[in-house]
């Protein structure tokens, strides 16, 4: 079994930041991307950003520049870096990866729980 566990998240005022975390755990071979999504009320979810396993990032337009994701490999660990949060910025957020559990295993794409971002003005 594999899991992904996030922390982080919580109420912030305008401007301020945050950083979510999101390890993964369980039987575990190779991680290739792993990414943070989020979904506002009554919105669908939608991608944040995703870092595949040597690095390369993308970015939705609206949080180029104040969010940044990086990851640990050795921790299977990935982080988003949120500065400058707007109200906006509300949402949950939710951290996937897409995992081989052995060698000779599929890929599949899991899910966190989500962690709440709660952004006054």
């Amino acid at each position: 079994q594999v899991q992904l566990v996030e922390s982080g998240g919580g109420l912030v005022q305008a401007g301020g930041s945050l950083r979510l975390s999101c390890a993964a755990s369980g039987s575990i071979f190779s991680i290739n991307v792993m990414g943070w999504y989020r979904q506002a009320p009554g919105k669908q979810r939608d991608v944040v950003a995703t870092i595949t396993s040597g690095g390369s990032t993308n970015y939705a337009d609206s949080v180029k520049g104040r969010f940044t994701i990086s990851r640990d490999n050795a921790k299977n660990t990935v982080y988003l870096q949120i500065n400058s949060l707007k109200p906006e910025d509300t949402a949950v957020y939710y951290c996937n990866a897409n995992i081989r559990p052995a060698p000779q295993a599929l890929w599949y794409v899991y899910w966190g729980q989500g962690t709440q971002v709660t952004v006054s003005s």
